[in-house]
């Protein structure tokens, strides 16, 4: 045996029904299968066939964790119901009625389980009583997709939640921000759809709540440490969360100075300058190209994604328009999502009950989605209501968390935002392909 050479690795498919495979297993040996002889690579070596024709124009772009040189999973609360609520006063009323019971009381009335090794219902209830109700802060969390809940942040592990990962975190209680949110790779179908958007904190399962698609949050800015030794009237500048060797790569294919805070004025190619929010923007028109998604889906499924580099500023541009245009959608600031193409038109309790969508074989393939027996939401596009961000479909999902609870006026409102802003992300998708990345 030559110990200084790979083994040869083989592999096959067989596919139907349990029977099926039984009766072929039976009727063959190891040396009667038509094997597939594999060509493993570095540096994952794969046991599937796989196909990275594209592997050498993927490798020339620059890899988003790379890139944002600060990020991590989002927060892991380890008990959702417990931490996360849909309002600040149903926090609130949560931690005040977990402090007046003993530990078992507590475990009883908010249903906590066993405690775990970094959960426990005593570390919760002495990180609580360290912060609450000043030390910490009310803050809303990016829980899901276009759903935005409470919870109370001590930035404590082992605590409240079980690893708020307060390193990255901090950046966007301390001011204005914004983060890419990706999971490093994807198991849920066979389609690339796992890139969004959140200006908050997040919740680990925020695109996807499978284990193996956990989400991680590329914050654009860095905020400083707070000193007690800062002055009146002192103004703690951020930076940009941002490789400079890449970032200096960029600008030269570009032909375009860096600067750390965008000027307040068109984006065009007549700019000599380019920021961090256009490099995001860049980045997140290029994710939601179907093209890209497509091309490089072998690439998408095992680690964070890789960008190319723009080609020129114009190319550039174009892109950054338009990814600037899903971005604001996405967190619902566009003022085009408040222009709704539904309808809401009878009346009754709002009470979600049954949901379920009904075509009305229309040209436009709209439909109904009905919230109960008799209330819906009309004129839906098709292509909304199927969309995917992540492991989830969002004009779906947002409905089912609510389900045996009342919609109120705002809340009517919000899922209208939400079918705009999936209608007008499918409609950016085609334009973006249009443009050759």
């Amino acid at each position: 045996m030559n110990k200084d050479k790979l083994a040869q690795v083989f592999h096959f498919d067989l596919y139907g029904k349990r029977d099926e495979k039984y009766t072929f297993l039976n009727e063959n040996s190891l040396n009667t299968i038509e094997w597939n002889r594999l060509e493993p690579s570095a540096p994952n070596h794969f046991f599937v066939n796989k196909n990275f024709d594209e592997q050498k124009n993927y490798d020339q772009g620059f890899a988003v964790n790379e890139l944002f040189v600060l990020n991590n999973v989002g927060i892991v609360t380890a008990r959702d119901g417990f931490t996360i609520h849909n309002s600040k006063q149903d926090v609130e009323n949560t931690i005040k009625a977990f402090l007046k019971l003993d530990d078992e009381q507590a475990r009883t009335k908010f249903n906590l389980g066993k405690d775990v090794r970094d959960w426990q219902v005593n570390f919760a209830r002495k990180d609580l009583q360290s912060h609450f109700p000043n030390k910490g802060v009310f803050t809303e969390i990016c829980y899901r997709p276009f759903d935005t809940r409470w919870t109370f942040y001590t930035g404590k592990s082992k605590g409240f939640h079980c690893y708020p990962r307060n390193e990255v975190m901090q950046h966007f209680m301390k001011g204005n921000n914004v983060g890419l949110n990706l999971c490093k790779q994807f198991k849920s179908g066979d389609n690339y759809v796992h890139a969004f958007i959140s200006n908050k904190i997040i919740e680990s399962s925020y695109v996807s709540n499978r284990t193996s698609e956990i989400t991680s949050t590329f914050p654009l800015y860095l905020y400083p440490e707070t000193s007690a030794q800062q002055t009146i009237g002192q103004i703690a500048e951020r930076k940009p969360n941002l490789n400079e060797e890449i970032v200096k790569q960029i600008a030269e294919k570009l032909g375009l100075t860096f600067t750390n805070e965008a000027f307040e004025y068109a984006q065009d190619a007549t700019k000599s300058t380019f920021a961090p929010i256009d490099i995001l923007d860049y980045i997140y028109a290029v994710l939601h190209s179907p093209m890209y998604r497509e091309k490089y889906k072998e690439f998408l499924k095992i680690d964070f994604p890789r960008v190319p580099y723009p080609k020129d500023a114009d190319t550039f541009w174009q892109l950054v328009k338009l990814g600037g245009s899903i971005r604001q959608i996405h967190l619902l600031e566009s003022p085009i999502v408040g222009k709704y193409i539904t309808q809401y038109p009878i009346d009754g309790n709002n009470e979600v009950t049954k949901i379920k969508y009904e075509t009305t074989h229309s040209p436009a393939l709209k439909g109904r989605v009905y919230i109960n027996e008799t209330q819906y939401f009309d004129s839906v596009p098709q292509a909304a209501w199927e969309f995917y961000i992540g492991g989830y479909q969002p004009a779906q999902k947002w409905l089912k968390d609510r389900k045996e609870r009342t919609l109120e006026f705002d809340d009517i409102l919000h899922y209208q935002k939400i079918i705009v802003a999936l209608a007008e992300t499918v409609r950016l998708m085609r334009e973006i392909d249009k443009v050759e990345i």
